[in-house]
């Protein structure tokens, strides 16, 4: 990997992680153009969603910080800032018993082809075309048994092309869930995840020692595709909270559907 094609994919996987198109789908189509194998694309997947959730805490640092400080304190009841984080730990239920039990079965799909995508593309168009017509009864606050649903769609991104946060939005929409908070909740519900995922591939890193960690891409596009990542995620993930306010994800379905056509057909 040379550091034109780590900003390239930094840059999709930034502007990608929050439009819900899939960022893993797109990185597989471009790290499939690019040549790189399996190893290489998983290794750089890894750090760049790191950077990502990054661009999460700098974009939602209020929202955080709202979190953290009402977390601690106790009234005699739980606060809103308690049952939010329930919330959050709820939804990370299901990604952590695939990420336990299924990691080997999901590295294997990211090496499966575009074919595997493009499916996978069309379903996460479906979800935003079907989330958007659809109109249920507004709730006031993501539930618990909500929180753990959404984290079903978002354990079933995990697969290259089912978007994770057109998943986890479109599924909130669904069961009836204002658009206002789904956007920040879904961003919010992937930091641990992804931080649990680093962390134990940092503590692999320095089982087998950086240079093989970096084996095949190479320590500057590793901090070139981090840092474009970083970035672009900030953009992206600003914009996004307005486009799910106006409730405009239904073009993305459309692309989605173009886009997964494509690969089936290309594939």
């Amino acid at each position: 990997m040379n550091e034109l094609q780590a900003f390239i994919l930094g840059l999709i996987q930034g502007l990608t992680e929050y439009l819900p198109v899939s960022s893993s789908g797109h990185l597989t189509i471009a790290s499939t153009l690019f040549g790189l194998d399996g190893e290489q694309n998983l290794t750089f997947t890894v750090a760049v969603h790191v950077a990502t959730v990054l661009s999460t805490l700098v974009v939602l640092w209020k929202e955080i910080v709202w979190i953290l400080r009402g977390l601690f304190r106790w009234d005699g009841r739980m606060n809103a800032e308690q049952r939010y984080a329930l919330a959050i730990v709820v939804s990370m239920i299901p990604v952590g018993i695939v990420g336990l039990f299924f990691k080997d079965y999901v590295e294997a799909i990211f090496g499966s082809g575009l074919f595997i995508v493009g499916c996978c593309l069309l379903l996460t168009a479906a979800l935003l075309i079907f989330s958007y017509y659809a109109r249920p009864r507004q709730k006031e606050e993501i539930s618990l048994g909500d929180a753990f649903v959404i984290g079903l769609a978002q354990a079933a991104a995990v697969l290259p092309g089912l978007s994770r946060s057109g998943s986890t939005i479109a599924t909130g929409l669904l069961l009836g869930n204002k658009k206002e908070r789904l956007a920040q909740f879904s961003f919010l519900m992937v930091i641990p995840p992804i931080l649990g995922e680093a962390l134990l591939d940092v503590m692999k890193a320095m089982k087998h020692g950086t240079e093989a960690a970096t084996a095949g891409i190479g320590l500057w596009p590793l901090v070139i595709g981090f840092l474009t990542a970083f970035v672009s995620g900030c953009l992206a993930c600003k914009w996004m909270i307005g486009i799910v306010r106006r409730g405009k994800l239904v073009y993305f379905g459309v692309y989605c559907a173009i886009v997964g056509l494509l690969l089936i057909i290309l594939g």
